[in-house]
């Protein structure tokens, strides 16, 4: 745990360590500016990757998300949820964004009909 820590405090609290671009000093100005030349931001593709990879690293996810970009579980899915919704999204990674769609609404599904008192 102790080397984690270590890890998320050398690399800068929500820069998505370990998942930049090998092109990474290209992208410098772009970052600063908030924006990749794909349309989305260095942390929304940050999130995309690490929705693409999460399942690789020790312990709960929600911790991991805390780690690596400084929010809340709540605040991540609400980001990642309009992240997921941008055309650009679909263009960076089609197969994750459709899947994360696709997962997103069969829990609306399922909540719809618990709360209508259908089995779901």
């Amino acid at each position: 745990m102790a080397a984690s820590a270590g890890q998320a405090d050398s690399a800068g609290s929500g820069s998505g360590a370990g998942f930049e671009s090998e092109s990474e000093s290209e992208s410098e100005s772009e970052s600063e500016s908030g924006f990749e030349s794909g349309g989305l931001s260095r942390r929304e593709l940050d999130i995309l990757a690490f929705e693409r990879k999460w399942w690789k690293y020790a312990g709960a996810k929600e911790e991991a998300i805390r780690e690596l970009f400084g929010l809340s579980a709540t605040r991540y899915y609400q980001v990642l949820n309009a992240v997921v919704d941008r055309p650009e999204a679909l263009e960076a990674d089609p197969m994750l964004v459709k899947r994360l769609r696709r997962l997103r609404t069969s829990r609306q599904k399922s909540r719809a009909a618990r709360k209508l008192g259908f089995q779901a």
